[in-house]
């Protein structure tokens, strides 16, 4: 596929319409946990998106996601680029069912999210940059009660956690404290962790590796690959880091002021801006040929939900 480009923040549209597909049950280590169709679906069909914010009655509401459309199939590792106010956070939002549409339509493994939240909410899990916890519980105690939630057997969500949390380099002693007590890069981990737990047939991941420590991002990046290698994961990435983008994603999205500028493999991104604007063969180059902007100094001005 080649590249979708537009360094003037021009829009394409498509007009290919998905048949969506019969789908079977596939049972998982819980019966009822996921209800995963067939291969034929794609894992996520984000279709024709728009987002409009009300902030001020007085004034005409703000685009936030303008005719977004993507395509990913299943096992893929997909990155969201994006300044800050590109519409990267928003659009996994709505992806998670916890924005509503205002146009479009978004499908998770043939299931459309509007008709049928339930089936989608079980067939994924996000991690957010600013992870939710209840505090003055552990680790162990957080992740036990989002098991109880997606109805797994108590005593194999406890195996399941302690493997999990130590292969994310947290130690049994630290598997009893209180949140609340642990620095935020274990904060993260822990999160990244309670996503997992769930087996998410689609894992959503909003700046997962922000703030943390070099030691706790490879960490955690190792075991984004792990999950996408050994449990056919698909996952959605946005991040700030160009660095890890170019490590772990097969294909690449970038948004700015709300749309689609560009989308190819990191290599095909790469080879564009060298072949076409003549610039160096670097997602930093890429970055800047399509956004305007340098994703570095964006992330110095970074706000509150800004993303």
């Amino acid at each position: 596929m080649t590249a979708t480009l537009s360094p003037q923040q021009d829009k394409t549209r498509t007009d290919e319409r998905t048949v969506r597909p019969a789908f079977d049950p596939v049972l998982d280590t819980v019966a009822d946990r996921i209800v995963a169709p067939v291969e034929a679906a794609p894992a996520l069909l984000v279709d024709h998106v728009t987002k409009r914010f009300r902030v001020d009655r007085r004034k005409p509401p703000v685009l936030a996601i303008d005719d977004v459309s993507l395509r990913l199939e299943r096992g893929v590792i997909h990155g969201i680029l994006g300044a800050n106010g590109s519409g990267k956070s928003t659009l996994i939002r709505l992806v998670s069912g916890l924005l509503t549409l205002d146009e479009g339509r978004v499908e998770v493994f043939g299931h459309d999210l509007e008709r049928e939240e339930l089936a989608v909410k079980r067939l994924i899990n996000r991690v957010s940059v600013d992870a939710a916890f209840f505090k003055k519980l552990s680790p162990i105690e957080n992740l036990l009660f989002a098991a109880r939630l997606y109805g797994i057997d108590a005593g194999q969500a406890r195996r399941e956690a302690r493997e999990i949390l130590g292969r994310l380099g947290i130690g049994e002693t630290r598997h009893g404290r209180p949140v609340e007590q642990m620095s935020r890069g274990m904060q993260q981990k822990v999160a990244i962790a309670r996503a997992l737990l769930t087996s998410p047939t689609l894992l959503l991941l909003d700046e997962p590796t922000t703030g943390l420590d070099p030691r706790s991002k490879l960490d955690v990046q190792a075991f984004i690959e792990e999950v996408n290698t050994d449990h056919d994961a698909t996952i959605v990435l946005t991040t700030h880091d160009l660095a890890e983008a170019e490590r772990l994603c097969e294909r690449i999205t970038i948004l700015n002021d709300g749309r689609t500028v560009a989308e190819d493999t990191p290599d095909g991104l790469k080879r564009l801006v060298a072949e076409r604007y003549r610039q160096p063969a670097t997602l930093e180059a890429v970055f800047m040929t399509f956004t305007g902007r340098s994703l570095d100094d964006d992330v110095e001005e970074t706000g509150p939900d800004e993303n």
